[in-house]
């Protein structure tokens, strides 16, 4: 019976090609495992570090690279439940919060921020709708308040003049401005950054995080897998496995019936908005409670999102957005905007497939449920699904609680990833007094100085440095050059930028030792 230890050292967070080599040849031919978990988006991560951190001997696999599929694609904010409260979801509201509470004050505060969203008002009827929305965040604000968000963390919403309007969201029409409604919500530097984050925590408990591994059939107890890097297959035995593999959990359990949805983001240049640090907020016309917002991001990019369209047919690896898509997002935004947005200021798009539970009747995808479920199928696999990025962890404890429900000889204690940091955290209020670089120090935490220590070498685009790329390889995980690029610095994200990162991808990769694999 595999050796389960409560409290014990943790190992090495680092993820690397040589440790994948080390893990694929101890787990072996026929290897038991206490929790085998299939996928390695959000879901799966979370659910590896909760079993791993309660002493259970984990492996995940994931056919492509950490964060290959949703959960690189969403809109990196961590909701507070605003929205829930707006369809009566009171329940699926108050969990938002908590977990966007645990995120930015106890798990991951270098990975995350308060963002300012702000929504313009204009007349006719500015009065009336400032009063609305105004009441919409001071019910979001009650939530946070409820689960104790400090507001110095989330600092309350307000009303604001048409000069602080203007000031906060440069390239907004002046004409006829009243002024604007100002709320707050979390947001992610990365939702990339935090799958990998969660994965090296994971790894630094005991689990085994194997990317380009293939579980090509699976069972209650165990799954037949196929190393995708040297063609190489071998049988795993597991107490329980666990299907997260999101909008495609049907390939695994066929009993699984999903409706995914598409949400689609623009990337534009942040420089054509003004420099806006801040999410402006349009209402989408007809709507009372649906919005397209930006979203500053990194490398002086900013996204705009988001639509809600119901994909039918097969599941594709990478979902693309659709010329209606860009056409709505773009007449919904240019209703506020000073010089309307046209399709030669769209750098990019990306789209996210959500993994939504289908109802029983014919409702819209932006009426269905957000909320989590675990599903056991005839086979006896577990196969987490619905949910979304914010309530990440509630869902991993969730499952890992079904594991031990199910094998009464697993221990029964309970999750401790409400309080457990992950690689990088540092007290926010802290931040500041890491030694190295601001930029660094938000997307590796506590971890900067360590980055910035490596060898200097060819930068990236956007000033990515070679340290960047070289601790990548080292201690993210990243095999290939799109690992890099697409999910380690999202410099993927706008082929001009990937054409230029190459060549200094391809070094950091020398540097570390490491030959890339072609994907």
């Amino acid at each position: 019976m595999p050796t389960r230890i409560i409290g014990r050292t943790p190992r090495s967070s680092a993820l690397s090609a040589a440790r994948r080599a080390r893990e694929l040849e101890v787990l072996g031919d026929d290897a038991e495992v206490d929790v085998l978990v299939v996928g390695g988006g959000i879901t799966g991560v979370g659910i590896a570090l909760d079993a791993a951190a309660r002493g259970l001997r984990t492996v995940l696999v994931e056919r492509h690279d950490l964060a290959h599929g949703t959960s690189r694609f969403s809109s990196k904010l961590v909701h507070g439940g605003l929205r829930y409260l707006a369809s009566r979801q009171i329940g699926i509201a108050r969990e938002s919060a908590v977990e966007r509470h645990i995120l930015l004050t106890r798990t991951a505060p270098h990975l995350t921020r308060a963002l300012a969203q702000v929504v313009p008002l204009y007349d006719p009827g500015a009065l009336g709708r400032g009063a609305y929305i105004g009441f919409g965040y001071e019910l979001g604000d009650g939530l946070r308040r409820a689960v104790r968000t400090p507001g110095r963390v989330l600092p309350p919403p307000g009303l604001i003049g048409p000069e602080a309007t203007r000031g906060l969201a440069p390239s907004i029409r002046h004409e006829q401005l009243r002024g604007g409604v100002r709320g707050w919500d979390g947001q992610l530097i990365d939702d990339a950054r935090l799958v990998v984050a969660v994965a090296r925590t994971a790894a630094g408990h005991g689990a085994s995080i194997l990317t380009r591994v293939e579980a090509v059939s699976v069972t209650g107890r165990g799954a037949r897998l196929n190393d995708l890097v040297s063609g190489e297959t071998l049988g795993v035995q597991a107490r329980a496995v666990v299907n997260a593999t999101g909008v495609w959990a049907g390939e695994l359990d066929p009993d699984v019936r999903l409706r995914p949805s598409r949400g689609t983001h623009l990337v534009v240049s942040t420089a054509r908005l003004g420099g806006s640090d801040v999410s402006l907020t349009v209402p989408i016309p007809g709507s009372s409670s649906r919005f397209v917002f930006t979203l500053p991001a990194l490398h002086g990019r900013t996204y705009i999102g988001l639509t809600d369209v119901p994909v039918d047919g097969p599941v594709p690896d990478v979902a693309h957005a659709s010329d209606d898509e860009v056409d709505q997002l773009l007449d919904v935004v240019n209703t506020v905007l000073e010089k309307p947005l046209t399709r030669g200021d769209v750098l990019a798009t990306y789209a996210g497939l959500r993994p939504l539970l289908a109802a029983e009747d014919d409702d819209e995808t932006s009426d269905l449920s957000r909320r989590h479920a675990i599903l056991e199928s005839e086979a006896g696999v577990l196969s987490v699904v619905g949910g979304k990025l914010t309530t990440y962890r509630r869902m991993a404890e969730d499952a890992v609680d079904a594991v031990i429900r199910r094998d009464p000889s697993f221990p029964s204690h309970p999750s401790p990833t409400g309080t457990l940091p992950l690689v990088g955290a540092w007290p926010r209020r802290r931040l500041g007094e890491i030694a190295a670089a601001p930029r660094l120090v938000r997307r590796y935490g506590a971890e900067a100085p360590y980055v910035a220590r490596l060898a200097a070498g060819p930068a990236a685009a956007h000033g990515v440095t070679a340290q960047e790329l070289e601790w990548g390889v080292r201690a993210e995980g990243a095999l290939s050059i799109d690992d890099l690029l697409d999910r380690r610095t999202r410099l993927g994200l706008v082929p001009a930028d990937a054409a230029e990162s190459r060549d200094a991808a391809t070094a950091a990769f020398a540097r570390a030792g490491v030959d890339p694999i072609d994907v």
